[in-house]
Formats: structure tokens, C-alpha cells, sequence
């Protein structure tokens, strides 16, 4: 296959996000969840590389051998979806490099097409009306187009920017699995809250922390129970909370310069989790 280029490579960045805030509001008639949430971008991202080739057709790779290349990647489903929209015919080689885990809250897969999204309309030169094909691709996805901080209702894709100054520094923590987000919503009406483990509002100085989807989650996964009692009780953390439908927990720190500490901490006494250390951006 040729792969000479006709133009040169474009990187894209994307984000990753966190929940600082979700309340799930009620099942609607379409099958989704009514949610009000505050989403706020942070600094761990993956990148995505375009690169136009003389070969016809959209050729994907990824750096992480678990995710699917073919159809049911939301790069691939971005991609396609942008060529079919703007008539054009693509000749572009995409290559993701993973840095956002799966299945962990984070938004990483949304991220990743809407970053497809915003960098084949600036490659191309197009003018693309963007945010009905995000919607499409998922609730998160349009989001992601501007990033930042922002308060999303309906099903996630109604987005209103808010201010959000504060570079709060931050500890994730993910465990080896991962949770499902439609299985996470489908459990929230009958799930209970368990004894012993914090579910009540946290009000800081900077906003409050809160999610609805911990009560669910936590009772089939008392691990992320245990770990975010374990997280609010050490001293570096002014509060901690897990992110959209898990699996990561984060804890909101006092002083970056604890960080390196409390990660050492955590893989002491959880073991193998996937730990990273960053800022909201």
C-alpha cells in the first residue's frame, strides 16, 4: 500500500475529562437518561496523527492492541461519518495513540472522535457544522469539540460553557476492569446505597463533588467503594470522588507536591491499578 503523502501530517490532541458533578434525572422516552453533570476537561490526553495519502480509503491504527480497529471504533464510526457529511473522498491514514484507559469514566473513546471530527475539518478546509454529527456518535462527543469546562444536560449533549478558573490537581486511580456505561445507567433506578461508604455531596471552596451513578456501581463493584472511602480519609486529598460511570476514582489534592506520595501509597495498598497524575485543564 502507498502511503506517500500529499500533504503534511496533522496531531490532534484529546482530552480526557472528568465529572465533577452528575445527578441522573429520570429515564426518557427515547431509551437515554436525563442527566445535569459538570464536565471539565483535563490535561492527560491521547493524540491522534492524520496523515493524507495518495491511497483511497481510511486506513486506522492504534497503539493500544486491546481496541478494535475496525467498524465499532469511534474514530473509524468519526471518520466515516465526516466523509459521507462533506462529500469528499478520503484518503487518510489515522494512527491513535492511547494514553486514556477504556472503559474508565473518562470519556476517552468520545474524546477521540470528536478530535477526528475537529482535525479532518481543519486538514480539509471545510466548514463542517459539527456538533449534529458528535450528537450522533454518542452523547459525550460534542463536548469534546471546545472542551473546557461545561455544565451538559439532556442526554449529555446539551452543553453550556461555565467558567472554571481552579487548576485543580489531581490523582486518578482505575482498576483493571473497567464498567459499562448503559449498564451502569440501566442499574441506577433499583441500586441501593451501601452502608458505610460516603455518597453525600462534597461542598469545597471551588464547586461540589457529587455523581449518581456511584450508587449502582458500587454495589456490584465494592473494590471502587473501598477505594474512594480509602481516598477521602488521606490527608493529601480535599476530596475524591469516581468519575461518570467508573471504573476511576480521582482525589482532588491540597498540594500538587503530595501527588508522587499518595500514588506511592495507593499501588501499596491496592496493588496493580493504573494510576495517573494530572490537572484539570
Amino acid at each position: 500500500m502507498d502511503w506517500s503523502y500529499t500533504a503534511p501530517p496533522m496531531q490532534i490532541s484529546a482530552p480526557a475529562k472528568i465529572n465533577l458533578s452528575l445527578s441522573v434525572l429520570g429515564k426518557r422516552p427515547d431509551g437515554f437518561h436525563e442527566i445535569a453533570s459538570h464536565f471539565v476537561a483535563i490535561t492527560l490526553a491521547d493524540t491522534l496523527t492524520l496523515k493524507p495519502v495518495s491511497e483511497s480509503g481510511i486506513a486506522f491504527t492504534c497503539s493500544d492492541a486491546s481496541l478494535p480497529c475496525d467498524d465499532s471504533n469511534l474514530v473509524l464510526r468519526a471518520a466515516r461519518r465526516f466523509y459521507e457529511t462533506s462529500g469528499l473522498s478520503p484518503a487518510i491514514r489515522i494512527h491513535l495513540e492511547k494514553a486514556i484507559p477504556h472503559g474508565a469514566g473518562l470519556g476517552g473513546g468520545s474524546s477521540d472522535a470528536a478530535a477526528t471530527l475537529r482535525g479532518l475539518n481543519a486538514l480539509h478546509g471545510t466548514s463542517l457544522a459539527l456538533h449534529a454529527l458528535a450528537a450522533e456518535l454518542g452523547s459525550d462527543v460534542p463536548f469534546f469539540l471546545d472542551g473546557g469546562s461545561a455544565l451538559c444536560r439532556g442526554r449529555g449533549e446539551i452543553i453550556e460553557p461555565v467558567a472554571f478558573p481552579h487548576r485543580l490537581a489531581l490523582l486518578l486511580v482505575k482498576p483493571g476492569f473497567g464498567v459499562a456505561t448503559p449498564w451502569a445507567y440501566g442499574r441506577w433506578r433499583d441500586s441501593r446505597e451501601l452502608p458505610g461508604i460516603p455518597y453525600a455531596p462534597q461542598e469545597l471552596p471551588w464547586g461540589r463533588l457529587v455523581n449518581d451513578l456511584e450508587r449502582p456501581v458500587f454495589e456490584k463493584h465494592l473494590f471502587l467503594a473501598t477505594l474512594k472511602r480509602w481516598l477521602l480519609q488521606q490527608p493529601e486529598a480535599e476530596g475524591a470522588l469516581m468519575s461518570g460511570s467508573g471504573s476511576t476514582c480521582f482525589a482532588v489534592l491540597r498540594d500538587p507536591g503530595a501527588g508522587p506520595a499518595l500514588e506511592a501509597r495507593v499501588k501499596a495498598e491496592f496493588g496493580d491499578v493504573w494510576t495517573c497524575l494530572c490537572r484539570t485543564a
